[in-house]
């Protein structure tokens, strides 16, 4: 949890300057929701995003 609270800083709330609370919170709603566990790559799914490693398993699965 350590690590991803520290990517979460460097890579969202250290860039930018929030007016309100609740825009903090949909930005870091949408950071994790969509960019984190959507498109982020992983280095432990092999430097893919976690869509395509998904993507790549069903599609191995489907051949075999």
């Amino acid at each position: 949890m350590e690590s991803f609270f520290g990517t979460l800083k460097n890579e969202l709330i250290y860039q930018k300057k929030y007016n309100t609370r609740s825009k903090a919170i949909k930005d870091t709603r949408e950071y994790i929701e969509i960019f984190y566990n959507r498109e982020r790559i992983q280095a432990k799914l092999g430097y893919l995003s976690p869509a395509n490693y998904m993507k790549q398993y069903y599609e191995m699965r489907c051949a075999s």
